[in-house]
């Protein structure tokens, strides 16, 4: 993935695009709904930030309140506002990006949303650096509650380090929450020096299997799929160029735990005892996974540690533990939601 260069990726997004209308596909603004919850903090945001916006899901979980959170690649801002709004007056928020004229943007209104959500004072920070190196950021190890990202890990040319730069921050049972594009095979080499299917978020996507890889070398075997969608190109130039690839834009999540790589059976139980904030009856741990209040619901091994070890223990309560046994646990895809099912990490 060397091939890729990251001066034409700052030049695209600083230089070439002026706003979303300049995009030559639909990859890097896909028309996935946002959650209604965040619809009204959306219309909080203004304009200047959102005309800037490149992103290709809704990238942003529950329960940060208090949280200090990341994003990856934040350009104009938009999910770092977002997230200011969610995380309140005790949460802190930082926006990391390579592209000197996104950030100015996002700068810029840092005072006005601060107004806008009746803040003390701003509770974000804007750096310019690297997403492969965010010690030059200054983020410590251990510090971060939540890692977000917006169809930006694609545009990197080492796709690598970026993930070991993230569980490197996060703290233990902290979480990467992203949203990107991802392929259902190997891009071919010489797609990775084209700038504009760069630059659209097509010829630096993931491909499903590397990404699966990519976590297990940090020691991460199990991951989630929240939702996904396909993505169509819609150009005739384009399509000739990179066609024989299909597209997705996922939305994942993935937790510093110490998990196993398939899902194992201890008798486990999880209830969701209610409380978090916008999920009142019901929580969605991913694609498979719905817990209503009260309900008792059999877990897997790494499911029971993802929602016992990550913010989300205060709101669950595990019987059992992993004294005994019981062989391979049968997990699967809800069947009413089966659409990303071959795109599910160990749990599946």
């Amino acid at each position: 993935m060397k091939e890729i260069s990251q001066e034409s990726v700052k030049d695209y997004y600083g230089k070439v695009l002026a706003s979303t209308d300049d995009l030559q596909t639909n990859a890097c603004c896909t028309a996935e709904a946002m959650p209604l919850h965040l619809r009204p903090i959306l219309k909080e945001i203004h304009d200047g930030v959102k005309d800037k916006f490149y992103g290709c899901g809704s990238p942003i979980p529950l329960a940060l309140s208090g949280k200090t959170t990341l994003d990856l690649g934040c350009g104009s801002g938009r999910d770092v506002y977002m997230m200011s709004k969610l995380v309140g007056n005790t949460g802190k928020v930082y926006g990391v990006d390579m592209t000197d004229e996104q950030l100015s943007v996002a700068r810029q209104y840092q005072d006005h949303q601060a107004k806008a959500f009746g803040h003390e004072k701003p509770n974000t920070e804007f750096v310019k650096a690297y997403i492969e190196d965010l010690e030059t950021a200054g983020i410590k190890s251990n510090s971060v509650d939540v890692v977000t990202s917006n169809c930006v890990i694609n545009l990197s040319p080492d796709k690598k380090r970026v993930i070991r730069e993230i569980f490197r921050v996060l703290k233990p049972g902290g979480e990467l929450y992203f949203s990107d594009v991802f392929s259902d095979r190997r891009i071919p080499t010489e797609l990775l020096k084209d700038d504009v299917l760069l630059g659209e978020c097509l010829s630096g996507a993931l491909y499903v299997e590397d990404f699966r890889r990519l976590l297990a070398e940090v020691g991460v075997h199990d991951f989630r799929v929240m939702s996904g969608a396909p993505i169509t190109i819609d150009n005739p130039e384009i399509e000739k160029r990179i066609g024989m690839v299909n597209f997705r834009s996922i939305t994942i999540r993935a937790f510093k735990l110490d998990l196993e790589d398939r899902c194992e059976d201890f008798g486990q139980i999880a209830v969701y005892k209610g409380g978090i904030e916008n999920a009142t009856h019901a929580f969605t741990l991913d694609d498979h996974h719905t817990f209503q209040v009260g309900k008792p619901e059999p877990v897997c091994g790494n499911t029971a540690d993802m929602l016992s070890k990550s913010r989300f223990g205060e709101y669950f309560e595990i019987t059992g533990d992993k004294s005994t046994h019981f062989g391979i646990f049968d997990c699967g895809p809800d069947a009413f939601n089966n659409s990303t099912n071959a795109d599910a990490g160990a749990c599946c």
